[in-house]
C-alpha cells in the first residue's frame, strides 16, 4: 500500500488493492490498481469507510453496459484527503471528507436556484469516467478500469471531483457518518425534504432497507402517528419498531392486495407512501395505498430491471402525485454538514443501521447477503489510514438479519 503524498510534493501515481468486477455479476476480485493524481478541482481520498448501497448490488448485476468493466464500484464513503489537484481551495490535504454521488458546482442554473440538487455539471455520472474529462483515474497494466459514480470507493483509495465531497469534523466517527453520504440521508430526505410528511399523518414504506428505515426515522421525526413498513423479510418487524414503524405487513404472509391492508389500517389510504424497493410495479401498489384527493408516492429505489412505469391514470386523476426523489433533495455542500451535526448532536439515528461485522475480503459474502435481503442496504468497511492517530472509537455492527447494513472492516491484504 502506497505511503501519503506529503503536501510539498506534487501527487504521483500510487498502487493500491481494490475489489474490482470483471463483469455483470461477476464476484469481486482484489487486484492492485493504479490510481492516477487528482486532475485539476479533483482529490484523491484514502478511504476510511466505505458502504454497499443497494443500488451498487443493481449496477453491479445489470448488463446494461457491459463496455464499462472492469469497473469498481461504491460510491457512499468517508476518508481523508491524501492529495489535491490545482484549483482546490476547500480543501487541504489531511482533512477529513465524505463522497456523495452527485455533486454540487454552486454556480449551474440548478444549483443557484435553490429548488434542486440535479446539479447540472456535477449530477449523477453514468459513463463510468470522471466528470471533468470523460477519463478515468483508475488503471491496470495501463488499461481503464471505470469508475461508479464518478467515486468508486471499494479502493483503498479513489478520485473525487471536489464538488463531489464534503469537508467533515475529524472528530465525527468514519465508520458511521459515511451512511449520511448515500442511504441515510436520501431517506431522511425524503421524508423531510420531498413529501414534508406532516404531524399526526399516515405513511407507508414499501423495503425497510437502509433508505426505508430512516424514511420511516424522518417520519417519526416530523410526528406522524401511523407509520406502516412493508417487507417480504419478517426479521425487518423489529428492527422497523426501533426507527418508528408502528404496523408491519408482510405481503408473502397476506391473502389479499398489499394496498387493501393499508386502506384498512389508514380509513382509505395511507397520506404518505414511499417505493424504497427499486421495484417500478411496486410504485403502482404505492399509488393505490395512498388516500385519493392528496396521497403522495414518492419514489426512491433504482429498478432493477425495467425502467418503466405503469399505473392506471385514474390514480392521479383523483387527486394522487408522484414524485421522485434523488438523495433526499439533499445539496450535498449546503445540506450535509447540517445532517452530521444533528448526527452529532444525537437527534437523528445513523448507529442503528449496521447489522454486520466482516473483513473487506468477506466483500463477495457480504454482497451475498444484500442478494438474500439478509440486511440493509449498507455495509461500511473501515480501517485506520496508516498517517493517522488512533481514532477515539471503535464500532462494532450488530449481529442478525434486521434491516440495516454489514459493518466490514477494511484490512490491509
Amino acid at each position: 500500500m502506497a505511503a501519503a503524498a506529503s503536501s510539498s510534493s506534487p501527487p504521483a501515481v500510487i498502487t493500491c488493492r481494490a475489489a474490482v468486477a470483471w463483469g455483470p455479476g461477476q464476484a469481486l476480485v482484489m487486484e492492485d490498481v493504479e490510481v492516477a493524481p487528482p486532475g485539476p478541482l479533483e482529490i484523491r481520498v484514502k478511504v476510511v469507510s466505505t458502504s454497499i448501497c443497494r443500488s451498487d448490488v443493481t449496477q453491479w448485476q445489470s448488463t446494461a453496459q457491459p463496455d464499462l468493466f472492469p469497473r469498481i464500484f461504491g460510491h457512499e464513503a468517508s476518508g481523508v484527503v491524501e492529495s489535491v489537484g490545482e484549483g482546490v481551495t476547500e480543501f487541504q490535504v489531511g482533512d477529513h471528507a465524505l463522497t456523495v454521488f452527485i455533486g454540487e458546482c454552486m454556480s449551474c442554473k440548478h444549483c443557484v436556484s435553490g429548488k434542486s440538487n440535479m446539479c447540472q455539471t456535477l449530477g449523477l455520472e453514468r459513463k463510468g469516467v470522471m466528470h471533468s474529462d470523460q477519463t478515468t483515474r483508475f488503471s491496470i497494466g495501463g488499461k481503464p478500469v471505470y469508475h461508479y459514480c464518478a467515486v468508486s470507493s471499494f479502493s483503498e483509495y479513489a478520485v473525487v471531483h471536489s464538488g463531489c465531497a464534503v469537508k467533515v469534523s475529524p472528530t465525527m466517527p468514519m465508520d458511521r457518518i459515511c451512511l449520511l453520504s448515500c442511504g441515510a440521508s436520501a431517506g431522511l430526505g425524503a421524508a423531510w425534504n420531498v413529501a414534508d410528511v406532516s404531524k399526526g399523518s399516515s405513511v407507508v414504506i414499501f423495503g425497510l432497507g437502509t433508505v426505508g428505515l430512516s424514511v420511516a426515522q424522518g417520519a417519526k421525526l416530523r410526528g406522524a402517528s401511523k407509520i406502516i413498513g412493508v417487507d417480504t423479510n419478517p426479521d425487518k418487524q423489529e428492527k422497523g419498531k426501533a426507527f418508528g414503524v408502528t404496523d408491519f405487513i408482510n405481503p408473502a404472509e397476506l391473502n389479499e392486495p398489499v394496498q387493501q391492508v393499508v386502506k384498512w389500517l389508514t380509513d382509505g389510504g395511507a397520506d404518505y407512501s414511499f417505493e424504497c424497493v427499486g421495484d417500478t410495479g411496486v410504485v403502482s401498489t404505492a399509488l393505490q395505498s395512498c388516500s385519493d384527493g392528496w396521497g403522495l408516492t414518492v419514489t426512491l429505489g433504482v429498478p432493477k430491471a425495467k425502467p418503466e412505469v405503469s399505473a392506471h391514470y385514474g390514480l392521479l386523476l383523483s387527486g394522487r402525485t408522484l414524485k421522485g426523489s434523488l438523495f433526499g433533495g439533499w445539496r450535498p455542500k449546503s445540506d450535509i454538514p447540517l445532517l452530521v451535526e444533528k448526527y452529532a448532536n444525537k437527534e437523528i439515528q445513523v448507529d442503528g443501521l449496521v447489522t454486520h461485522d466482516m473483513p473487506f475480503s468477506d466483500i463477495n459474502k457480504a454482497l451475498e447477503l444484500m442478494l438474500q435481503n439478509s440486511c440493509g442496504g449498507v455495509i461500511p468497511f473501515r480501517r485506520r489510514p496508516s498517517f493517522l492517530p488512533e481514532l477515539g472509537f471503535r464500532a462494532k455492527g450488530k449481529s442478525g438479519n434486521g434491516g440495516g447494513g454489514v459493518m466490514i472492516w477494511l484490512t490491509p491484504v
